[in-house]
């Protein structure tokens, strides 16, 4: 089973994997986002606020007071996020702590961002992308640290904000067979690190993004790196960092001889589906 530490990752309490990362990981506001649909919800129990553009949690801060209006919400904020936030148009405020169904480890920071710092903290883990079975405990099972695939960077993010995709799949498999008709034989070590098993999954479980969906923090895209084979074959985490675009990086582990990186893929890859996590998600 993995062990979940409470530490501090840029002022807010992960609840998280990788808890010796936690110092090493900054956040910024996602290239894209303007201020005509920016709310904040100020979680006074957790002392964070969370900026959501519509449905999605873009960034998150720390919060040193309790807030109750914009104007001390702002005043609560570190001067260097305060700067930021008043960037943009004065948003909405809503007071309260998030929705379980959202915040399923119950540390105050939304799935999409706990899902972000997960990945992020990935970046200065350094696994080595090393393709081989490797027979694990069940639930909460991993691969040594010092290795993994793409599966494995998304298993490790979405780990970090309470979802344990090894569990997901190996339960969704037995109840839904049919939904999985790659599946050969059912093992817990291996099910979930496979993309093309990962594809359902997400499929059945998360919000499908239509191709003209804007990129957000904590969304998760296949990618077909192979066009003469049918279906993708890759994966990985959206960044909040931009690109030379005005497109988001991807967080990810390419191929043979590369670690956990982010790279500029979404103006160089087809991207084949698009996912976000939702209060409907396991």
């Amino acid at each position: 089973m993995t062990l979940l530490f409470l530490a501090l990752v840029c002022g807010l309490p992960d609840h998280g994997v990788f808890a010796d990362l936690d110092g090493k990981v900054t956040l910024r506001m996602p290239p894209g986002v303007t201020g005509e649909r920016l709310s904040v919800r100020a979680d006074n129990s957790h002392h964070i606020a969370t900026v959501y553009e519509g449905e999605a949690a873009v960034r998150a801060y720390p919060l040193k007071a309790k807030a109750t209006t914009m104007e001390s919400l702002l005043a609560a904020l570190r001067p260097e996020d305060r700067e930021e936030v008043r960037q943009f148009v004065a948003p909405t405020l809503s007071i309260g702590v998030p929705p379980r169904a959202l915040d399923r480890d119950g540390d105050g920071i939304v799935d999409g961002l706990d899902i972000l710092i997960g990945a992020k903290k990935l970046l200065f883990n350094h696994a080595r992308y090393i393709e081989r079975y490797v027979s694990m405990g069940y639930p909460g099972g991993d691969v040594p640290r010092s290795e993994g695939v793409c599966s494995d960077t998304v298993v490790r993010a979405l780990r970090n904000a309470g979802i344990d995709l090894q569990k997901e799949i190996h339960e969704d498999i037995l109840r839904a067979p049919a939904s999985y008709p790659m599946v050969e034989k059912v093992d817990a070590s291996i099910n979930h690190r496979r993309v093309r098993t990962l594809l359902p999954w997400f499929q059945r479980h998360w919000k499908t993004l239509p191709r003209n969906a804007a990129y957000r923090p904590g969304d998760v895209v296949f990618f077909d790196t192979f066009p003469s084979r049918e279906g993708p074959d890759h994966l990985g985490v959206v960044s909040d960092r931009p690109g030379a675009t005005v497109l988001p990086m991807v967080i990810n582990n390419w191929t043979d001889g590369t670690v956990d990186a982010e790279m500029d893929l979404l103006p160089l890859i087809p991207v084949t589906h698009h996912f976000r996590v939702s209060a409907t998600s396991p």
